[in-house]
């Protein structure tokens, strides 16, 4: 008779879970990687600081910069889950602008988010096609409901996201900015939207609660 050799539901759980904790140990240490030296980091830097080889890095992705991009990716949507809770009252649209504003804190709330922007706002387009697919989206539902204006939405959205990362980039890089500064500079921002003033005070003008991070 054959012998048929096959894991168990057991050992293969165990391997899952293995495989499981070293994609995200390697997450982490991409994380780590970014904010001391940014997504130009070489794959030597990042095997150093993760004490693994190239080997166990490619088995989990396919190059260090789709590592780097979802290293990034992980920690952009764990800062934008604690930015929105707790909110104050209101629509999505104003549940975003509210993390929006956030962000110009972000050094006080969140030190190593704080140090990857600073390194990847260097360099614009990684941290943009990183995170731009949910902000994106969340725009094309405003515009699409009335919210924001639909016309032109592709060319308002490059508009809108460059300069939010000028922003971004005047206060956590240059220093140029204070962050209540960039608040008001996120207002002029806002009338690519075709929103009224009264609006865009308005919006600018709702509490913003920071929860422990």
């Amino acid at each position: 008779m054959e012998n048929i050799v096959a894991s168990s539901p057991k050992t293969g759980g165990r391997q899952a879970a293995y495989l499981a904790r070293t994609r995200s140990a390697l997450i982490l240490s991409a994380q780590e990687v970014l904010a001391d030296y940014g997504p130009g980091a070489t794959i030597e830097q990042l095997t150093d600081h993760a004490k693994v080889s190239p080997t166990t890095i490619y088995k989990h992705f396919e190059s260090k910069d789709l590592l780097f991009a979802e290293a990034l990716k992980q920690v952009w949507e764990d800062w934008v889950v604690w930015s929105n809770l707790p909110l104050a009252p209101g629509t999505s649209l104003e549940a975003t602008l509210d993390s929006g504003r956030k962000l110009f804190w972000v050094a006080d709330t969140h030190p190593l988010f704080a140090r990857i922007l600073q390194k990847t706002l260097h360099a614009p387009a990684f941290l943009i096609s990183a995170v731009q697919e949910g902000g994106v989206r969340a725009f094309r539902e405003y515009a699409g409901s009335g919210a924001l204006e639909h016309a032109d939405f592709d060319k308002r959205m490059i508009v809108w996201t460059y300069g939010f990362v000028g922003l971004l980039n005047s206060v956590l890089v240059t220093h140029q900015l204070t962050p209540k500064e960039a608040e008001s500079g996120l207002g002029i921002g806002l009338s690519v939207w075709g929103l009224s003033k009264s609006r865009i005070d308005e919006l600018l003008a709702r509490p913003m609660v920071f929860q422990k991070a």
